[in-house]
């Protein structure tokens, strides 16, 4: 319903963002004589001139950069805070990007010429959008710009969507009133406007731009009238089903063999997102691959030198939608350990199963400082490689623990689980199954790269500090 920016706009920032980089490129190149009076910076006394190659490869880089950051994407509703962001993470990685590839292709630009290029073409960027927003936000609140909106149908629904639209002050909508039959036990203060018959009258006379229908399922035959009535007037007609609240996550249409139909077990990540976080744990893993298999194998050293074989453990765990798979994790108990649950499982005084304990007798000497380190984790790198975890995300859980869930813990399972996440780092083995669970809905709600990013490095600290691992 709502966009950031239409399409021509997306259309008209590339081109624009793409036009910034190459002239920003061509007056480092003109101010570079100038730069040689910076004392440390070497003398050229004549502007640079670049191949053509370069004017036209490093504004892709910084583009492509900000496509997967979804700059570009008008459907995207970013906040400014998170559009800056954004922008920012990507302009760095762009202008790494291009540092490597100059690097290894053209290595006559100055230092000093690719940072003046860099940092003003990024400011450049942050202030033409700046300038951008304010001029958007002054034209929203001009009222011939505004969405006049009526919601028909008084239900939970509608008033959820009321509120919500009041919570978040969007100011290019404004919601007129209700249109409802039945408006017995409403406890809030709303306009009602009329009744479901008077609802092409009201439309006409009120300017309406959107009417959103939230009726319930049991008003089918309704629907069908009131969307006969309103197809008349040049307005935007929105349907919320009632059954959206029997969605995992968030329901979206697909189509499935030629019919739209509602998927409600859609996963939380687009597939941009996904792919972004794709690349994101696939450059972490390559770039430690070589430091994470030389400390593995002194890890398989010292467990085969204290209590021999098997030196690794699999274990069956619940992944993203619920899928099933074995996860890897260095043996840190004796062998036997699973037959041996019941000498540390307990119930709360809540009735929640807890199924961790900080004095288990039944791991080794070598397994506690891995536990301690997390360092246990380590072979986890190999579910990544293989697309069954990531780096960040909900811990995966054992099966048994997964029955016992209630309907909204299983969200969790909308995003692929993670060897660390913002349980982890805010609490670890500290918190119980029916409490970390609060926390991994927290990041599906939330989700980010940015998000990812902090929690890796926040990740570190708490394993300096060894707090909560057991």
């Amino acid at each position: 319903m709502l966009r950031r920016f239409s399409t021509n706009f997306g259309i008209f920032s590339i081109g624009f963002d793409a036009f910034l980089a190459f002239l920003c490129l061509f007056l480092s190149s003109q101010i570079r004589p100038s730069l040689s009076q910076i004392q440390g910076i070497k003398n050229i006394p004549t502007p640079v001139d670049l191949p053509v190659f370069i004017y036209i490869i490093l504004p892709i880089f910084w583009i492509v950069l900000l496509l997967s950051f979804s700059l570009y994407d008008g459907r995207r509703l970013f906040q400014l805070s998170d559009e800056i962001t954004n922008l920012t993470t990507g302009s760095l990685i762009a202008i790494i990007s291009q540092a490597g590839f100059l690097f290894l292709t053209y290595r006559d630009m100055s230092r000093a010429q690719f940072l003046v290029y860099s940092i003003s073409a990024y400011l450049f960027m942050l202030l033409w959008r700046l300038f951008a927003r304010h001029y958007k936000e002054k034209q929203k609140s001009n009222p011939m710009r505004q969405r006049r909106v009526i919601i028909i149908g008084a239900s939970d629904t509608g008033l959820n969507l009321y509120n919500e639209i009041k919570a978040k002050y969007i100011p290019e909508i404004k919601v007129i009133g209700f249109i409802d039959d039945d408006i017995r036990g409403i406890e809030q203060n709303i306009t009602i406007l009329g009744h479901l018959s008077d609802a092409n009258n009201i439309a006409k006379e009120m300017q309406i731009t959107d009417a959103i229908i939230t009726l319930p399922s049991k008003a089918y035959n309704s629907i069908n009238q009131l969307v006969s009535q309103l197809h008349n007037l040049p307005l935007k007609i929105w349907i919320i089903p009632d059954y959206f609240h029997l969605a995992l996550h968030k329901a979206v249409v697909e189509d499935f063999a030629g019919f739209p139909m509602f998927d409600l077990r859609a996963p939380a990540l687009d597939e941009y997102q996904r792919m972004v976080k794709r690349i994101f744990d696939l450059l972490i893993i390559i770039s430690f691959l070589p430091i994470a298999l030389f400390t593995m194998a002194l890890i398989s050293l010292a467990i085969y030198i204290e209590s021999r074989t098997p030196i690794f453990f699999r274990q069956l765990r619940v992944g993203e939608n619920g899928k099933l798979f074995h996860m890897w994790k260095f043996r840190t108990m004796v062998p036997n350990a699973e037959n041996l649950r019941d000498l540390v499982e307990h119930y709360d005084s809540n009735g929640s199963l807890i199924h961790k304990s900080p004095n288990d007798p039944r791991v080794t000497q070598i397994g506690r400082l891995l536990r301690k380190t997390s360092l246990d984790e380590l072979p986890q790198l190999y579910n990544i490689l293989k697309s069954e975890m990531s780096l960040v995300g909900p811990r995966p859980e054992l099966p048994y623990l997964v029955e016992n869930y209630q309907p909204w813990q299983r969200k969790r399972f909308t995003v692929p689980p993670g060897i660390t996440g913002w349980w982890q780092v805010n609490g670890r083995s500290d918190k119980p199954m029916h409490l970390h669970t609060e926390d991994d809905l927290y990041y599906v709600h939330n989700y980010s790269i940015i998000l990812d990013i902090k929690i890796l490095i926040k990740t570190i600290w708490v394993v300096l500090l060894r707090k909560g691992a057991f």
